[in-house]
């Protein structure tokens, strides 16, 4: 009898179809996975939370566009964990906040009556409290 001088590993046969991301669960979709469904069945309940850190039998790997699909059937209720990690995206106050500050520091800083700067305009808000970075402005008006 001969033996093989191939190691188990070695024996077995390379592919390309296989890799190492993990993929959609769903049919015919090969898009990456980004949510891992798990089901309650006992709660008839659906859970979608972050990609688990490795694939479970009973466990399925959505995409993006799928987890954002999900639906469950009737009856049951979906739970949506959220990645805690995950970059949240800035809300329209956090960009109005963030273009008040460059318009501040782009504005030439008014100088005192000894720097020869011009004197502050009539129409500009007047500071009243401050809190860290956060300032308390009135209308020159009231």
């Amino acid at each position: 009898m001969r033996e093989s001088r191939r190691s188990p590993l070695k024996s077995a046969v390379p592919s390309n179809i296989v890799s190492p991301v993990r993929r959609c669960s769903r049919t015919a979709c090969g898009r990456p996975a980004v949510a891992t469904l798990t089901y309650v069945y006992a709660d008839s309940t659906a859970v979608l939370g972050p990609l688990a850190t490795y694939a479970e039998p009973h466990c399925y790997d959505l995409c993006a566009e799928h987890s954002e699909r999900l639906t469950a059937p009737r009856g049951w209720e979906v739970v949506r964990l959220s990645d805690g990690s995950a970059p949240t995206h800035p809300s329209g106050d956090d960009l109005e906040a963030l273009a008040n500050a460059v318009r501040e520091a782009a504005r030439p800083h008014d100088r005192g009556p000894d720097g020869g700067g011009r004197g502050p305009r009539s129409a500009d808000p007047v500071e009243v409290a401050r809190r860290g970075h956060l300032r308390v402005l009135r209308s020159p008006d009231s």
